[in-house]
Formats: structure tokens, C-alpha cells, sequence
């Protein structure tokens, strides 16, 4: 099987950029219209949107764990990536390649405002379920992973990653 060429890393490095990009753009949006400002009710008791900077996870687990996050993230995407380099380059493994790339998106869409802000713009709240408040790069990474586990479960076999498994000179 052919692996990944140029013309497929262009397409996960584009693929970031503009997911990225829509990530940022909707939190400076937010930053704009909710920040010091009354949450916007779009469903009464249902959907909101208000502005929180969080510093940890859901639920502000982990806050003022920075570096944590920093760190697994480029070790996540660092794994992604070299994923995404040693896959085959087949019609089979585009969904795999798409669930990745925008894993990855929403893991360095939260990993730069980290960076540069020292905490997360989240701005969505399911008043309905109190779940935590969260951002696109949220979403990304939330329908990702449950994509990935219908994908390993029910779609792609064991074989299907033989491309990871560390090939040799000897075999037994």
C-alpha cells in the first residue's frame, strides 16, 4: 500500500488551518458579543451562550494545569500526525484520515488559546443537562472520538493498521 505523498499532508495541514480558523473565529466572536455581558438565551432553559474562561477541562477540572495541557497536547497531535504520515494513501482509509485531522483541529484550537491566553473561551451551555460549557474545539474533539470508536469498532478490522506494526528485515 502506498503511504500518505505530499498531496494528502497538504490536505491535513489545510484541513487544520481552516478548522482552526473557524474555531478562532467563533471565540473572538464570542469574546465580542458575550464577554461582561448577560448570557444569550437561544432556547429558554435549554441552550445558551455565555462567556467563560476556563482554565482546566470540563467542569474546571484540573484548573491552572497549563503545562499539562500544552505538553499532551503536542504529544497528541504528534502521534496524529505520524499516523497520518504512515497511512495508507486509499479510499478505505478516508474516514480514519478525516476523524484525525479534525481531532487534531480541536486539540490545538483549545491548545493555542492555552498558549497565548493562558485558559480556554468556551461559550456554549445545554442549560437542559448543566453539561460544562464548551467551544467548537470541543466539539470537534467530542464527535471525533465518538466517530473513531463506531470507526475501530465497526467499520475498519485489525489488519487495516498492519501500517503501524514496525516492519524488518527479520521475520519470524
Amino acid at each position: 500500500m502506498k503511504n500518505l505523498n505530499k498531496k494528502g499532508l497538504l490536505g491535513y495541514i489545510l484541513g487544520i488551518v481552516l478548522l482552526c480558523l473557524i474555531d478562532q473565529l467563533t471565540k473572538i466572536a464570542a469574546v465580542s458579543a458575550l464577554k461582561g455581558k448577560s448570557p444569550f438565551v437561544l432556547i429558554k432553559n435549554v441552550l445558551e451562550f455565555y462567556y467563560l474562561e476556563n482554565t482546566g477541562m470540563a467542569w474546571g477540572m484540573m484548573s491552572g494545569a497549563r503545562i499539562y495541557f500544552l505538553v499532551l497536547t503536542v504529544l497528541i497531535v504528534g502521534v496524529i500526525t505520524y499516523v497520518i504520515i504512515k497511512m495508507p494513501r486509499t479510499r478505505h482509509m478516508l474516514p480514519f484520515f478525516a476523524v484525525l485531522t479534525v481531532l487534531a483541529s480541536g486539540a490545538l484550537g483549545n491548545f493555542i488559546d492555552r498558549l497565548t491566553l493562558g485558559y480556554v473561551r468556551d461559550f456554549i451551555y445545554f442549560k437542559l443537562i448543566n453539561f460544562p460549557v464548551f467551544n467548537v474545539a470541543d466539539i470537534y474533539v467530542t464527535v471525533s472520538v465518538v466517530c473513531f470508536a463506531v470507526l475501530i469498532l465497526f467499520y475498519y478490522k485489525e489488519d487495516d493498521f498492519s501500517f503501524l506494526k514496525k516492519t524488518g528485515t527479520n521475520k519470524h
